[in-house]
C-alpha cells in the first residue's frame, strides 16, 4: 500500500505560475481555469435518495482498488477502461501521485485518492498511534493531507479523498478496554479535523473515511459530521452492509472501497487446519455478487471500488488479483461484466472444475513423490500449459508471499507429478493452467508435509547428547541439546549465531550405522559433515553436505562409532543452527 510522502517539488511548481498570473492582474482567470481543469464531484439528493454527481451529471463509482507502479498506469488504464471501470482508489497520496491522477483523466477514469493513517490495515495492522496524546503525529498529518488535496485539487483525475484505511478495526492491535474506546473515538474525531481542512482547501470534492467493517460506522457518525459519506471495506459480508445501515440509523451515503470474494479471515479450515481458499469460480461469483448487492442498495450505496487489479503472483495474489502475472483470469470477466464492459470478442480463461492430491494430503512425505489430479476445460479450445507452485506461508511465514514452482512432469489426463517440499509443515500446492492467450485458472489446495518413515531402528532416540553451544532462553527455549534426539519434532536443539557449531550423541558402544536422518527447523545448515568417533576426540567423516536448503536431509549412509555428530561449516541463515531431530538408524 502507498503512503504518503513530504515532497513539496509539485506545490513549488504550481505557485510560481498563479502568482505570475496575479501580477499580471489577471484576477478571475486562474480560478476559472481551475473550474475548467477540475471536476465538481458533490454528494446531492436527501435521505435514502442520494447520489454522486460530477459536473452536475450522475456518477456511480464503479471501481477497482489499483495495484500496478505509477510507471505503468498508461499501460493499464486502457485496459480499465474497457473492462467499464470508471474509478479506481488508492491508499496513498503524494508527490508521486501526478502522473496516476494525469493518465486516469485522459482514459476518462477518476481516483479515490487516499491518504493513510496509523495503524492503517485492520487486524494485521502495525504502528500505534495514541491520537489522544500525540500531537506531533496529528499536526504532521493535519498539514500534509490538505497540503496535497490543494496540490491536486484541480487534476481532472481526481474523485473525491478517503482518510485513513480499516485504523478504527487495526486500534486493537494497540489498546484494549476503555483506553481502545478513547482510541477510536480520538482517531475518528481527528478524521473529522482533517476532512475539515481539506474542505477548506477543496470545497469540490467530497472526503471520505474506510474503516474494515461498519462497526467503525458509530464512531464516524458520533465524531466525524464533515465527512461526506462513508466507506467500508467489506468482503463475503458485502451484501450485510444495507442492513447494518438501516440499523444504525445513518444519515449519510457510502461507498464500497474493497470487496469480492471471501477473504482468508472468512473462509473455514481445511482438513489440514488452514483457511480453505475458494475456487476460481467462486472468487468469480464473489464479485459478481458483491456488486449486486451494492447496486441493490439504491439511493444510499454510491458504488464500489472492488479489490484488485494488480499483478502480483503471490498468496494474496492468487487469493485475490484480477490478473495474476499479467494473466487475466475468471474474476476479471466477472468484474467486467458486472460493469457492462463490452465482452464482444473475448477469449476466456480454462475453467478448473477439480483439483485432488492422490493418496493422503494429510500425510505426505518430505522429498517423496506427489501427483495432483486436474479436471479442466477451455471454452474455446485452446491448447493448455500447466505449472505447479507451492508456499510455505502457513510454516514459515515467508515475508514475500512467494509461490516457489516445483517441477513438474504431466503424465496426461491433467495428472501432474512433482518432488514434494522437503520441509514438514502445511504447505499450499497451486496450479496454474494457461490458455497461451493471456488467460489463466488457478487453483489450490494444501498437502501436510511429514517427516518421512525410516526402515530400521533409530540407535540415537534418547541416548545422551551435547553440543557446542545451546540457546538458554527466549521463545520456545531453553533449546538442549538433548532435545534433537527425544523423538519429538515439535523441541529443538539451537545453536549460538556463529560457525563452526556442532551436536553429538553417545550411543553408548561402537554401533554400526546405515541411515542418518536430520529434520531442520527454519535455522538450518547449508554445509556440514556427518562425522563418528569411538573417543569423542578423533573423528571420521561419513558424509559431507553442501548446498543444504533446510527442512528433511535424509540419506544412507555407511558408519560405526560409539559417537556420532552433525559438525556445522556454515549456516544457512544469520541465526545459529537449529534442528528438531537428529536420527541414526541401523
Amino acid at each position: 500500500m502507498l503512503r504518503p510522502g513530504t515532497a513539496l517539488s509539485l506545490r513549488s511548481v504550481v505557485v510560481p505560475a498563479a502568482a505570475g498570473l496575479l501580477v499580471a492582474g489577471a484576477l478571475v482567470l486562474p480560478a476559472q481555469q481551475a473550474h475548467a481543469a477540475g471536476s465538481v464531484v458533490k454528494v446531492t439528493g436527501s435521505q435514502g435518495n442520494w447520489q454522486l454527481t460530477v459536473d452536475g451529471s450522475p456518477y456511480q463509482v464503479k471501481g477497482l482498488t489499483w495495484g500496478p507502479s505509477v510507471a505503468d498506469a498508461g499501460k493499464y488504464m486502457p485496459d480499465l477502461r474497457s473492462m467499464g471501470v470508471n474509478t479506481i482508489r488508492t491508499w496513498g497520496t503524494d508527490a508521486s501521485s501526478k502522473p496516476l491522477f494525469d493518465s486516469a483523466a485522459a482514459h476518462g477514469i477518476k481516483v479515490v485518492a487516499g491518504f493513510w493513517l496509523q495503524p492503517g490495515g485492520g487486524p494485521g495492522s502495525g504502528g500505534c498511534v495514541n491520537y489522544l496524546t500525540d500531537t506531533a503525529y496529528k499536526n504532521q498529518m493535519l498539514a500534509e493531507f490538505p497540503k496535497w488535496a490543494d496540490t491536486y485539487k484541480d487534476n481532472p483525475g481526481v474523485l473525491m479523498w478517503n482518510v485513513g484505511n480499516e485504523s478504527v478495526l487495526g486500534l486493537q492491535n494497540c489498546y484494549a478496554g476503555d483506553e481502545l474506546e478513547k482510541q477510536r473515538n480520538a482517531y475518528t474525531t481527528f478524521v473529522n479535523d482533517i476532512a475539515k481542512k481539506i474542505h477548506a482547501v477543496d470545497p469540490n470534492h467530497p472526503v471520505t473515511s474506510t474503516d474494515a467493517w461498519t462497526g467503525a460506522w458509530p464512531y464516524y457518525k458520533k465524531n466525524a459530521p464533515d465527512l461526506d459519506l462513508y466507506a467500508v471495506n467489506s468482503y463475503n459480508a458485502a451484501c450485510d452492509i444495507r442492513s447494518d445501515w438501516e440499523k444504525g440509523g445513518y444519515t449519510k451515503p457510502y461507498i464500497v472501497t474493497e470487496s469480492g470474494p471471501a477473504g482468508e479471515w472468512e473462509v473455514p479450515d481445511d482438513a489440514n487446519g488452514v483457511p480453505e481458499e475458494p475456487t476460481d469460480r467462486a472468487k468469480a461469483a464473489g464479485y459478481t455478487k458483491a456488486w449486486d448487492c451494492v447496486t441493490g442498495h439504491r439511493g444510499v450505496a454510491l458504488g464500489a471500488t472492488l479489490f484488485h487489479y494488480g499483478t502480483e503472483y503471490d498468496f494474496g495474489g492468487v487469493w485475490f488479483n484480477l490478473l495474476p502475472a499479467g494473466q487475466k483470469r475468471l474474476s476479471y470477466y466477472a468484474v467486467k461484466k458486472a460493469y457492462k464492459g463490452s465482452t464482444a470478442g473475448d477469449n476466456t480463461p480454462p475453467v478448473i472444475t477439480g483439483l485432488t492430491v492422490d493418496g493422503d494430503a494429510g500425510k505426505v512425505p518430505a522429498g517423496a513423490p506427489l501427483t495432483v489430479t486436474t479436471k479442466v476445460s477451455d471454452p474455446d479450445g485452446d491448447a493448455l500449459s500447466y505449472e505447479v507452485l507451492a508456499s510455505s506461508i502457513y510454516i514459515d511465514k515467508n515475508k514475500n508471499k512467494e509461490l516457489t514452482p516445483l517441477a513438474a512432469t504431466n503424465q496426461g489426463s491433467g495428472r501432474l507429478k512433482v518432488t514434494a517440499p522437503d520441509k514438514p509443515g502445511v504447505w499450499k500446492i497451486y496450479v496454474k493452467v494457461s490458455d497461451g492467450k493471456g488467460n489463466v485458472g488457478i487453483e489450490t489446495r494444501s498437502v501436510r508435509v511429514v517427516v518421512p518413515p525410516v526402515d530400521g531402528t533409530n540407535v540415537a532416540l534418547g541416548k545422551p547428547a551435547t553440543a557446542s553451544s545451546f540457546q538458554p532462553g527466549s521463545g520456545d527455549c531453553p533449546c538442549t541439546a538433548a532435545n534433537a534426539v527425544d523423538g519429538n519434532n515439535g523441541t529443538r536443539w539451537a545453536s549460538d549465531w556463529s560457525d563452526p557449531q556442532w551436536l553429538r550423541v553417545d550411543l553408548g558402544s561402537t554401533t554400526s550405522f546405515k541411515h542418518v536422518q536430520l529434520n531442520w527447523e527454519t535455522s538450518y545448515a547449508k554445509a556440514y559433515t556427518i562425522q563418528t568417533s569411538d573417543d569423542g576426540q578423533n573423528w571420521k567423516t561419513v558424509r559431507e553436505v553442501s548446498g543444504g536448503n533446510g527442512g528433511v536431509d535424509d540419506f544412507d549412509v555407511n558408519g560405526s562409532g560409539r559417537y556420532v555428530r552433525v559438525n556445522g561449516t556454515q549456516r544457512g541463515t544469520g541465526y545459529g543452527y537449529s534442528l528438531y531431530e537428529f536420527g541414526v538408524y541401523k
